[in-house]
């Protein structure tokens, strides 16, 4: 009798392949053979979900959150529907109240283009701890929560592609949480009055990315102040900086990568200053003005510790 074939890969390979795999192709993949429908399901391979690529229902969302989710998920990505299109939202209160009660570690939530109107701030899950929004819209006050209510424990936000995220989104945000993490990308009403608010509740702020913001040297000054934290700072696309607002963050002794776009009213000299003076500056990455490579070597060459790029 011919001996029983043997897999070819073990049980923890294949969970490992099941887990990257998109949502249809795991869920085919359960069809294949009773193995297979069993390494499916397994717990593991549902430890991070990305439903992004779909635009799903809300009766479709209830069933997995119901019956496909486990209580051992970590992060979820969501795609909803433009308010434009005038569909049915995706997300409601009692949809994320049964979300948190289902998955409870549940620490990373991304949505994009989700009409977040009717959802209030409080209903994210208490164990979201990084939160990412991407074309999403939002009220107002939605980051203004009762004080009477405990507010999502979110250390790491990622606002992208949002104009109506303004400065006093950011006050509220910023008042209510520790925030850890805090990237702004295209938040075209974030100005230096914004940043000049949040700041000192930014004291423990370890990254800070600013693209596509109107701020200049007035913002810089602040977080030069506040953000002693530091660890890596981007800023880009800031037309008003100047070598005076520069010069402002060469007390953030622990920053370690700098990002910057320089343009006409930053010189390089400035630049050359913060390097002597930020001992723990380990990246530097230049953007905008083009300098020619003899200057970037000699750079190089006179600050061997610090790794520096340029990007035109």
């Amino acid at each position: 009798m011919a001996e029983a074939a043997r897999p070819l890969l073990p049980d923890s390979v294949l969970l490992q392949v099941l887990a990257l795999l998109p949502l249809q192709d795991r869920l085919r993949a359960a069809r294949v053979c009773r193995r297979w429908q069993q390494l499916a399901q397994d717990r593991a391979v549902w430890t991070h979900v990305d439903l992004s690529p779909h635009r799903i229902s809300r009766r479709t969302l209830w069933h997995l959150v119901r019956h496909r989710l486990p209580d051992s998920l970590c992060t979820l990505r969501m795609r909803g529907t433009p308010r434009s299109l005038g569909k049915q939202r995706l997300l409601s209160p009692a949809l994320l109240a049964a979300l948190r009660k289902h998955c409870p570690q549940l620490h990373r939530l991304c949505l994009t283009e989700t009409d977040l109107r009717h959802v209030p701030y409080e209903s994210i899950p208490s164990s979201v701890t990084t939160l990412e929004l991407n074309l999403c819209d939002i009220p107002d006050a939605w980051f203004c929560v009762s004080p009477l209510v405990p507010p999502p424990q979110v250390q790491h936000l990622a606002i992208h592609s949002i104009p109506t995220f303004s400065d006093h989104h950011l006050l509220d945000i910023s008042s209510q949480n520790h925030l850890k993490t805090l990237s702004l990308c295209g938040t075209y009403r974030i100005t230096d009055t914004g940043i000049q608010a949040a700041a000192p509740h930014l004291e423990e702020l370890e990254r800070l990315i600013l693209r596509h913001c109107i701020i200049g040297d007035a913002a810089m000054v602040f977080i030069g102040r506040h953000m002693k934290q530091l660890r890596y700072l981007e800023i880009s696309n800031a037309y008003f900086l100047t070598n005076r607002g520069l010069v402002s963050i060469a007390t953030l002794e622990h920053l370690e990568t700098l990002c910057l776009d320089l343009y006409d009213l930053v010189s390089l000299g400035t630049v050359i200053a913060l390097l002597q003076v930020l001992p723990r500056l380990n990246h530097l990455k230049l953007g905008g003005t083009c300098f020619e490579d003899e200057v970037l070597h000699k750079i190089q060459e006179n600050f061997p510790h610090c790794a520096i790029s340029h990007t035109p």
